[in-house]
């Protein structure tokens, strides 16, 4: 008898197996289907240049005085193409945006650390090749980070610097842990190439809503941002290691705030779900002196498609300050800073 029900718990607890097996290897082949498909339907739209053997995609337009965008976290140059902000931008201005290492486009071998400070020196070594001359640097949330470092370390080659939605100050993150597995070696393989860019997928809806304020998910981002693309196995290499080094990446760089000579526009929503307004951008805001915010009543973690008006009038406003060839005004001449709350159509304030 007992030798029965043994053989019955080893036939439940086989069965069981199996059929995990089968569910993961499921999960794992429509995952590959998927953004097999989503790299078909999505192609580069803009081109390559290989820096110290990263080769990174790029878009470049129109002409003018440089901006050069940098996206955060997950995500890639298509969520800045479908803010509608590049398009406005590129009227006036030259425009350049890179897919950072590991997302979009462009490759993150493992040789290489690519933490802000490095991904700094890397995009500063691309402007140079591609012939850019004082842009002013957008930096959107963990962007911020690589902008940040551009400013500190080439204070003489930069017009400028927006700074959108941005995490500068380390802080208690309960989501970083969960978020960092697919970043650990062995355990992080095997969950990007079967479990990852399936729950991805489902929690797709809830990221939205926590990313975006109050209302909903404007159109273009909610119809044409890639889902897939984003759910790659080195795209989730790329997020997960990022996330990891968040706090330690804020840790090294808060102490150098006070070597940044360059100007510093702030931009952040009010109604930031992601990232605490208070705690990370209106902090900085009284750390900088000299620094301009704007805060979006309302908005949420991505403004920039919230209140394109708003992130584009900040850009504007830092491009007409002097080259850094020029004299810039005295830090004494710059300590009024503003606050703006805007307002802007589609953004309920209730």
């Amino acid at each position: 008898m007992p030798n029965l029900k043994h053989n019955d718990t080893v036939r439940q607890v086989g069965g069981a197996l199996l059929a995990t097996g089968a569910v993961l290897a499921a999960s794992a082949l429509y995952a590959k289907l998927r953004t097999r498909q989503a790299e078909r339907n999505n192609p580069p739209q803009g081109e390559f240049i290989d820096i110290d053997r990263v080769r990174l995609h790029y878009i470049d337009r129109g002409t003018g005085p440089a901006v050069v965008l940098v996206h955060g976290n997950g995500s890639m140059i298509r969520d800045f193409e479908l803010s509608g902000i590049v398009d406005r931008l590129a009227q006036t201005n030259r425009v350049i945006v890179f897919d950072r290492p590991g997302y979009g486009h462009s490759d993150r071998p493992d040789f290489r650390n690519f933490d802000p400070r490095s991904q700094a020196a890397l995009l500063r070594r691309a402007l140079l090749r591609l012939h850019v001359e004082d842009p002013v640097i957008v930096g959107h949330s963990w962007g911020t980070l690589v902008a940040l470092w551009m400013g500190i370390m080439h204070p003489n080659a930069i017009r400028g610097l927006v700074l959108v939605s941005g995490y500068y100050y380390p802080s208690l993150r309960l989501d970083v842990p969960l978020l960092s597995l697919p970043a650990v070696p062995y355990l992080g393989t095997f969950l990007r190439y079967s479990i990852s860019p399936m729950m991805g997928r489902l929690m797709w809806p809830l990221i939205k809503r926590r990313i975006f304020g109050p209302p909903s998910t404007p159109e273009p981002f909610a119809s044409q941002y890639p889902v897939w693309m984003a759910l790659r196995p080195g795209q989730l290499y790329a997020s997960a290691s990022e996330t990891a080094m968040m706090q330690g990446a804020a840790s090294e760089l808060a102490p150098q705030f006070d070597r940044l000579k360059v100007p510093v526009t702030l931009v952040a929503g009010s109604a930031d779900r992601l990232v605490s307004t208070k705690a990370q951008t209106q902090r900085l805001h009284k750390a900088i002196r000299t620094s301009k915010l704007h805060l979006i009543k309302g908005a949420g973690h991505m403004v920039h498609h919230e209140a394109p008006d708003e992130v584009v009038m900040a850009i504007r406003e830092t491009l007409k300050e002097p080259a850094p060839s020029q004299p810039r005004l005295s830090g004494a001449a710059n300590t009024t800073a503003h606050d703006l709350y805007g307002t802007h159509k589609g953004i309920s304030h209730g």
